[in-house]
């Protein structure tokens, strides 16, 4: 290997037990630089092929500074950072980093992390072949469950085949209903994980105190309930993968406890021992974590911890022309489920299709034909039923202003709005919103959203 790397680190302890993990992998390690101005003259000296940048550094110049230098000199870097805040981390994001590294550092993570920042530099500057020379990245893999032919679901799957192969975190950006879990599984099924478990976790549907137990496990006897012993879903998916869908709805004191399992390898039953467990994370939210860490709600060690490798999942409004084949896809599915003979779709309920914004995504889209498809009488689907007048609450990047929680509420209220307060039954704000009626109001609830707020609030 004959990658050259600097390490721009004040403390060195820190720096010197960076620079022997390098060593051992086999990476040429310049000189230690301790600040902006050594550092820059070490790497016009040496000509370093990556950077590892600590964001506090000695003298006026903070990492961030030279970060803003390294990108204009297409220099690829990794942010070395403890604990710090929103501001910091909106400032070195801004820098277009290749990823962040969180002290104390793994081995593995180091290393995993080296690798995805050099592949990627590499492929941002066209220096990759069509063939993706990534180790193993020219795996093949049957993508048939994953829908759409789309520039945009083109890029996903790719992340996935790069991202599939290692063992690193991964954390997967979406709205409700754009298939993150169908994109954990292929990650999944591409590692050398595949023969093994597959545990997937939705954080949001774990009631709060027994999230610790379905995580980790209890003893039996460990506290009043507990008739049984209790194996939990990390010790389950041991050797495998641990899928935490909706990890932003975690708790406080768990996002604690389980940044120290991704810290240590380690669960702690409740009432028993501690054990060791080898697991791969994948994590998913549709929440803005950023806001989420500025408003107090998430760790910002968890953060980095499970932000090594992102993949954004593209709304289905920004993939319209994918909605022909996931209609098609999912016709030929209902059809077959009703026992009907469907052929096609007519023009106007293409036409709708094509104009719908699509709040709730593909989940939506897929509800909406098997509903349709068990209405329709004749060959041809000629009935579609939208929840039209609900309109799309999400904005722009340039003009998003509210924040995921203010926006699921409004969202919430304009349906309630529109049912006079209803929420169960044909016309009830569940069924326009897709939800199941126990769901919303555990959703409503958590939103300060009342039944007082409407003149007719029966349901």
């Amino acid at each position: 290997m004959n990658t050259k790397v600097i390490i721009v680190e004040d403390q060195f302890i820190e720096a010197d037990n960076l620079r022997s993990i390098l060593r051992k992998a086999g990476y040429i390690v310049c000189k230690i630089a301790r600040s902006v101005p050594e550092a820059l003259k070490i790497i016009e000296d040496e000509k370093p092929n990556l950077v590892l940048l600590d964001i506090y550094l000695k003298g006026e110049l903070t990492g961030i500074d030279l970060g803003k230098i390294l990108k204009d000199q297409h220099i690829a870097f990794v942010y070395l950072s403890a604990n710090s805040n929103k501001q910091i981390l909106d400032a070195a994001k801004a820098t277009k980093p290749y990823g962040f590294l969180v002290k104390p550092f793994r081995e593995k993570d180091v290393l995993v992390m080296l690798d995805v920042a050099w592949y990627l530099h590499r492929e941002s500057l066209g220096l990759l072949s069509n063939q993706k020379d990534m180790q193993n990245s020219s795996l093949e893999h049957d993508f048939k469950k994953i829908i759409g032919e789309s520039k945009a679901m083109n890029e996903v799957l790719n992340d996935v085949k790069i991202v599939g192969t290692s063992d690193i975190s991964v954390l997967i950006l979406g709205e409700s209903g754009t298939g993150k879990e169908l994109i954990a599984q292929n990650i999944h099924y591409i590692s050398a994980r595949k023969h093994k478990p597959f545990v997937a976790v939705n954080c949001a549907a774990l009631p709060a105190n027994l999230i610790e137990s379905e995580l980790f496990g209890h003893e039996k006897g460990a506290f009043t309930g507990a008739i049984d012993k209790r194996i939990g879903k990390f010790e389950q998916g041991n050797e495998g993968t641990v899928f935490l869908d909706e990890i932003g709805e975690l708790p406080l004191e768990l996002q604690v406890k389980l940044l120290r399992v991704l810290q240590e390898k380690e669960i702690e039953p409740i009432g028993g021992r501690k054990k060791k467990v080898d697991v791969r994370i994948i994590a998913a939210t549709n929440r803005d974590l950023e806001e989420e860490i500025a408003a107090g709600r998430f760790r910002l060690d968890l953060y980095y911890r499970i932000n090594i490798f992102p993949i954004s999942l593209p709304a289905l409004r920004e993939r319209k022309e994918d909605i022909t084949l996931l209609t098609n896809h999912f016709l030929k599915i209902y059809a077959h489920k009703e026992n009907k003979v469907i052929t096609g779709v007519s023009n106007h309920v293409w036409q709708s299709l094509m104009n719908y914004d699509w709040p709730g995504n593909i989940r939506q889209l897929e509800n909406i034909m098997a509903r349709s498809v068990l209405i329709n009488e004749g060959p041809i689907l000629e009935f579609l039923k939208l929840p039209g007048q609900i309109k799309n609450t999400v904005t722009t990047p340039e003009t998003r202003v509210k924040s995921m929680i203010e926006m699921e509420r409004d969202h919430i209220l304009s349906a309630l709005g529109q049912c006079n307060g209803r929420i169960y039954g044909p016309g009830g704000a569940a069924e326009l919103l897709e939800l199941n009626p126990s769901t919303l109001n555990s959703r409503m609830k958590k939103l300060g959203i009342e039944k007082k707020y409407f003149k007719q609030g029966t349901d």
